[in-house]
């Protein structure tokens, strides 16, 4: 008997095993198995001309238009002697910002790819700006999507009051182009990545103005060296010994209201997100997101109201992933 009960023990715990691991391959299908959502702002409009809709900024001579569309694509690069920018011709107070990105593979710790919104130029140390930046990596480690919003200088010395919210992707983002976009309305401002909705960013829940990006700005695209703390808080630096670090931009989408738009003139794209969006937020924030500002127990929260009602004694992990955050 004793015999049969220990066979019986070692069927049981066999089983268990198996259920865990099968409960761990659904698990994980969940996880890379991109939601449907619904909805696709990036097939809605026609790409606009690279040439006509954006000049250098700094780095003319890292840029390059690219040869099999020239209307629509450029590439940047960064080596030992400069980095590369490029700025919109015309500001936005509101829009759909979107691009067709491939990033490098390999060794890219230090570099930072970004696309985003700024008004930096207009309003030097008291800017505004939205960010998506690609953070370089090691071999073998995945790149870091950050998501970033500064409103009236709280990126600008000495106050640098971040809102950072960042994502490994579910994909790899060097093998192919993927769309990358920003919606921002006067209500919200929403990070979408190949029309997946990643982060919402509310103007109520940022206390209103004060924490919400309403200046107009222009959208420019960038690759330069961030070593100080681009890749593990710095830990990794550039080395040009890989240069040149290249990424190309394809397919830009532009469609907004211009500063002196009439009051009726609106975003292209809802901010209202679809039942089925929001559920593939969710899914992104739930399995891809690795870092909330509002869930890092050494930022000040008094500084980000947006966070108050997010937070909760349990809350003591700087990376959770609540699939109710909204910020």
């Amino acid at each position: 008997m004793a015999i049969i009960g220990r066979r019986q023990q070692q069927g049981v715990a066999a089983a268990a095993a198996t259920l865990v691991a099968l409960m761990a391959v659904v698990v994980a299908a969940a996880a890379e198995a991109q939601p449907s959502p619904g909805v696709y702002p990036s097939r809605m409009f026609r790409a606009r001309e690279f040439g006509r809709d954006f000049r250098s900024l700094w780095g003319a001579e890292h840029q390059q238009q690219e040869a099999a569309a020239p209307e629509t694509g450029v590439t940047v690069w960064l080596d030992r002697r400069s980095g590369s920018g490029f700025k919109s011709r015309r500001a936005y107070r509101s829009g759909y910002f979107g691009a067709w990105v491939r990033l490098q593979r390999g060794y890219t710790a230090g570099v930072i790819t970004a696309f985003y919104l700024s008004n930096g130029e207009a309003h030097p140390g008291w800017h505004d700006e939205v960010d998506m930046e690609f953070l370089g990596t090691t071999p073998g480690k995945p790149y870091t999507l950050q998501t970033n919003v500064f409103s009236l200088g709280s990126g600008d010395p000495p106050r640098s009051l971040g809102r950072e919210i960042k994502f490994h992707l579910w994909f790899d983002p060097t093998a192919d182009f993927h769309h990358y976009a920003i919606l921002w309305t006067s209500d919200h401002i929403i990070f979408l990545v190949d029309d997946v909705p990643i982060r919402r960013y509310g103007r109520r829940s940022a206390g209103g103005a004060a924490g919400f990006p309403a200046r107009p700005m222009w959208v420019y695209g960038s690759i330069w060296d961030a070593s100080s703390w681009a890749t593990e808080d710095g830990r990794y630096r550039a080395d040009y010994s890989y240069q040149p670090f290249v990424a190309r931009f394809s397919a830009f989408l532009l469609r907004g209201c211009s500063p002196h738009a009439p009051r009726t003139c609106a975003a292209p794209v809802a901010g209202d997100l679809t039942a089925a969006q929001l559920a593939a937020m969710r899914w992104a924030q739930r399995f891809h997101m690795v870092y909330n500002y509002c869930y890092d127990p050494k930022r000040d929260h008094s500084l980000t109201p947006e966070c108050r009602t997010h937070l909760h004694p349990s809350s003591s992990s700087s990376n959770s992933s609540s699939s109710s955050y909204h910020g």
